[in-house]
């Protein structure tokens, strides 16, 4: 167990390999956050990888074992008596109940429609889109996640701004904060 706060990390963001790349570095040790997920996440997860984005079978299979591997810890089970007390969006009320029972103060989701405040707020939970959450971590360990991202980029074969480019589309504003920080160095 660390001190890093614990966040849940939705299918959607998942799903987006380049993205749930850099937050699963910033939760590696030395870790910024602490992941959280389900087994219906990591379904859905896997679901959308396969029957939408075209992956292989295999793959997601071995997708699904690496997090198994090197975030044992991040699954959440026994929080089904929860479900019904969430009056969220109903589809995704699995995962607002998943955040409770694990403690997890932070939902981290590109469907934030399906997670508004008014029903997470009196269970201590809030739902951030990925830049938001991104911009927070850098803001508090900028060095850390610089360090981190360097890292990403020398794995993938990749310059820094190379990754930021990828990562644009998905998160531009967290990419333009780590550009114009880059660029004052």
């Amino acid at each position: 167990m660390t001190d890093a706060p614990l966040v849940v990390l939705d299918a959607c963001v998942l799903a987006n390999f380049s993205l749930c790349d850099t937050l699963l570095r910033l939760a590696e040790p030395p870790r910024l956050f602490e992941p959280k997920w389900s087994e219906e996440i990591i379904w859905e997860t896997i679901h959308t990888l396969e029957s939408k984005l075209g992956w292989p079978g295999p793959l997601a299979a071995h997708f699904e074992a690496e997090l198994r591997t090197h975030f044992s810890e991040a699954w959440i089970s026994g929080y089904d008596r929860l479900i019904p007390r969430m009056t969220n969006d109903e589809k995704d009320r699995h995962v607002a109940a998943a955040a409770l029972h694990s403690g997890a103060a932070i939902i981290v989701t590109f469907n934030l429609r399906h997670f508004g405040r008014e029903h997470l707020e009196p269970w201590g939970i809030a739902a951030l889109h990925p830049q938001s959450f991104l911009i927070e971590v850098f803001r508090q360990e900028q060095a850390l996640v610089m360090a981190k991202l360097n890292q990403q980029a020398a794995d993938r074969g990749r310059s820094i701004p190379q990754l930021l480019d990828i990562l644009r589309g998905t998160v531009p504003d967290f990419t333009a904060l780590v550009s114009g920080t880059i660029s004052r160095e």
